[in-house]
């Protein structure tokens, strides 16, 4: 035994040294490790009312179905807001917080207001002539000092009609919006007008289907919850009328807005979907 062992050490000592050597000559190189792009994501934020809004509006679809990943939506409208009490409960302050957030290549805000500074709202209405349309003007110029690119949207069309035409009553303020887009020379999307052509030409029975509810249905009011607890959910209250949207309505004039952004600001195009 002794002898053998004598005589295998020196074997299995000069084997290791050759596998090793052969291991790293046939070991591939590494590939060159390339440094990581840094993303260059922009944000589009939503201001106006509750035709804009979450359980109302076409801002949500719009913000789930037509943006890419790469732009941020934020939609900051909220029901029963005009352009005058907007600014003034804080709404507006909260907007400009979020466009001077940092990180962002692009900043875009669209801004649609008219149904609620409409006459008989009080607390809301705003003068046609006088105080809309300077409204409109201060949140363009202060969306631009804070370094966002606004972009003014006519308010969207009631879906009435009487003896199978439409009843556009909403198109003085979009006729004020228009001329504020031209004085300031801001992108415009003509809401209005496509939404008031479109609702006409598929008439009053299709136009209904756009509602929260079918036509028949009662609404439904929040109720008391009998859950014992401190914070309680949020509950919707939904109705049929000729003003606000369902799902229905919202994808559909969500898609007519990509469509008009689309063309209004050309460099957004390669961040909608349509």
């Amino acid at each position: 035994m002794g002898v053998f062992t004598h005589w295998r050490l020196p074997a299995l000592m000069v084997v290791a040294p050759l596998s090793a050597q052969a291991q790293t000559a046939t070991a591939p190189a590494e590939a060159p490790t390339e440094p990581v792009r840094r993303i260059e994501p922009s944000k589009i934020i939503l201001v106006g009312d509750s035709t804009t809004a979450v359980m109302g509006g076409w801002g949500p679809s719009f913000c789930a179905y037509h943006v890419t990943s790469f732009m941020a939506c934020v939609n900051l409208a909220r029901g029963g807001r005009s352009s005058g009490n907007y600014r003034t409960e804080g709404s507006w302050e909260v907007a400009l917080a979020e466009m001077r957030t940092k990180g962002y290549r692009d900043i875009w805000v669209v801004i649609q207001f008219g149904h609620n500074d409409q006459p008989g709202k009080p607390g809301r209405s705003t003068d046609l002539v006088t105080e809309f349309p300077a409204n409109l003007a201060r949140y363009v110029d202060e969306a631009r000092a804070a370094g966002a690119k606004p972009i003014l949207a006519t308010p969207l069309s009631r879906r009435m009609f009487s003896e199978a035409k439409l009843q556009n009553d909403l198109e003085p303020w979009a006729a004020a919006v228009r001329r504020v887009a031209v004085d300031k020379q801001v992108p415009l999307i003509d809401l209005n007008a496509d939404s008031a052509a479109a609702l006409q030409a598929m008439g009053e029975a299709r136009a209904d289907r756009f509602a929260q509810l079918p036509k028949s249905s009662a609404p439904v009011e929040p109720v008391a919850s009998t859950e014992v607890q401190d914070l309680p959910m949020a509950q919707r209250k939904l109705s049929f009328d000729r003003t606000h949207l369902g799902t229905e309505g919202a994808d559909y004039f969500a898609a007519m807005v990509t469509r008009e952004l689309a063309a209004a600001v050309p460099h957004m195009r390669p961040l909608l979907l349509p």
